[in-house]
């Protein structure tokens, strides 16, 4: 089986072909997306034979032997926290969701990680209706979800982008107003999606308001987030932060974005894609901010 081993120049190398448990299909991968999480704090000391990459879609070629799955020859999407960079993963049938045939299974590849996270946070967030959020880093793949749901859950959607250009697009998904960073917003907020960290989610937690919350999503600044507390306490009475880790398995999630994907509902905002020996082409756009979205590689 030919692999995207994660070296740092992103070689291609040989492995051998996945051994699914019980519980696992085999899929044939068709495309997959990256995240800046798996490339930005990627580890250079792997085993040999490992498979790096979360999210991947394609075709089952082997059912899962225990029945719990779909059928050889149906299109999915799956997750995981590795083996996605391969012509074949073996996944758990909880980390899968059936893909319609008129939806591309490249657009179908860009939503388990950032979808599902912006899904599971805009839900954590609570009763949105009227509230005022703000996404901050809004121009990438979870920030450009986070809009388009908060949105759809009825929130006035403040999108915070680093440049104009970032944000273009943006008022498309929903966005209500659209800010350069969070300490030019006017007025304060219910809810913040950080997508950043660092010195912008300080900035986004002194504009809550009473009783506001902040979800600590991504970390993309990689830098330290330093509170003063009590300049904070001059803004509101009240406030809070959350840790925020997704949660497993995926399946249900993903079968609901899937179904949005192809109501039309939801945009994939695929902003760059190409073939998988691209990947380090690809990496690089990606760590460098220059893809709107997510990157898709098809295979």
């Amino acid at each position: 089986m030919r692999a995207l081993i994660y070296n740092p120049d992103l070689t291609s190398d040989v492995v051998p072909d996945p051994v699914p448990t019980r519980s696992q299909a085999l899929v044939k991968v068709a495309a997959f997306s990256l995240n800046f999480g798996e490339i930005a704090y990627r580890s250079a000391n792997v085993r040999p034979g490992y498979v790096p990459g979360w999210d991947a879609a394609g075709v089952v070629v082997q059912a899962a032997a225990d029945g719990s799955g779909p059928a050889t020859g149906t299109r999915v999407v799956t997750f995981g926290w590795s083996g996605a960079w391969a012509e074949l993963r073996a996944v758990d049938t909880a980390e899968l969701a059936v893909v319609p045939e008129a939806v591309d299974l490249g657009l179908a590849s860009a939503l388990p990680v950032a979808g599902v996270t912006a899904l599971q946070a805009v839900q954590r967030l609570g009763p949105l209706t009227g509230r005022r959020v703000l996404v901050t880093g809004a121009s990438g793949g979870v920030g450009r979800y986070a809009v388009q749901l908060a949105a759809r859950a009825g929130a006035h959607v403040v999108a915070s982008a680093g440049s104009p250009a970032r944000a273009e697009g943006l008022r498309e998904l929903g966005a209500a107003e659209i800010v350069i960073g969070p300490e030019n917003l006017e007025g304060r907020v219910y809810g913040v999606l950080d997508n950043v960290g660092g010195p912008q989610l300080a900035e986004a937690f002194y504009r809550l308001e009473d009783d506001g919350v902040v979800m600590a999503i991504g970390r993309a600044a990689r830098e330290a987030t330093v509170i003063d507390f009590e300049l904070a306490g001059t803004r509101s009475e009240r406030g809070r932060i959350e840790n925020f880790n997704v949660t497993t398995p995926f399946g249900g999630d993903l079968a609901h974005l899937v179904g949005l994907l192809a109501a039309g509902e939801l945009d994939a905002q695929v902003g760059w894609r190409g073939p998988w020996d691209k990947a380090m082409e690809a990496a690089d756009a990606l760590l460098a901010r220059r893809v709107a979205g997510k990157a898709v590689l098809d295979l």
